[in-house]
């Protein structure tokens, strides 16, 4: 897939490597990008020769969240809709999944990299759930999966508060598997994808499904109220000045004000 659209494509021994390739924007997704996402998972789910997936971020970030200087026309359920088939394709994967990640992970982009089975860091890695301070509430299964490895308490601190923590803060929250030196991180990840390679593929992917099914079977429906709920927020005033915020470079002004236009009625 063109680097121009934003996603390379790699394949080495049965492991594809899904490559965020916007480093202009810290590999920040754009619609665009959404859409190369969904379509190569739906050809790894559909392709027997892929054994194990790895995805991680061009040029020193893994992934900013979404573009907030692309705004798209699409009805915000639309929008959703995208980000819901992205996140359960990952999910579904049968096949083993691997973050790789170095540099900035933050909004979708983290919960991009949660989405993956493990998760490699390095010390210089660092994590938001940013959403507040855009206005937003979590969306890319970020309310189903923070609270699978974190707990409720913890979850709630790291969506209310909009914290950045780094890679070993992470990592004793259960939120990256190994922090691994930058310089370490690519020969790391090569070696556990060849060892999940060489794994039985059906064992595998039974334990997976069964792992995943066991702990919950509620991610439809969390994935479903989050698109209601972010169709709301993008009905206020906030997520508007949280992008103006963000281009001017100063703080929002959050007000919560509903900014959807009244229709006129006519005689």
């Amino acid at each position: 897939m063109s680097a121009a659209v934003g996603l390379d494509v790699g394949d080495r021994n049965g492991v594809r490597t899904l490559t965020l390739n916007r480093p202009h924007r810290r590999n920040a997704i754009n619609p665009e990008l959404w859409v190369a996402l969904r379509d190569s998972l739906e050809e790894i789910r559909d392709d027997p020769s892929v054994r194990t997936v790895v995805v991680t971020g061009a040029g020193g970030a893994f992934c900013s969240g979404a573009d907030l200087a692309e705004i798209s026309d699409a009805h915000p359920t639309a929008k959703m809709r995208l980000l819901t088939d992205v996140a359960l394709l990952l999910h579904e994967l049968s096949v083993p999944t691997i973050a790789k990640v170095d540099g900035v992970a933050v909004g979708a982009g983290w919960n991009l990299a949660l989405g993956c089975d493990f998760v490699v860091a390095t010390p210089e890695s660092t994590f938001s759930q940013i959403f507040a301070r855009r206005g937003l509430s979590l969306d890319l299964g970020g309310s189903w999966l923070l609270p699978k490895h974190v707990g409720l308490q913890q979850a709630k601190r790291l969506a209310l508060l909009a914290e950045t923590i780094d890679a070993v803060q992470a990592r004793d929250l259960n939120l990256v598997t190994w922090v691994v030196d930058g310089v370490e991180i690519g020969e790391f990840v090569d070696d556990l994808a060849d060892r999940l390679v060489a794994g039985p593929p059906v064992a595998l992917a039974q334990t997976k499904a069964l792992l995943n099914e066991g702990a919950d079977l509620g991610l439809r429906s969390a994935l479903a109220n989050e698109a209601r709920a972010q169709a709301v927020n993008f009905g206020t005033a906030d997520a508007p000045e949280a992008y103006a915020a963000f281009a001017e470079k100063r703080h929002p002004r959050f007000t919560g004000r509903w900014a959807v236009p009244r229709v006129e009625k006519h005689a």
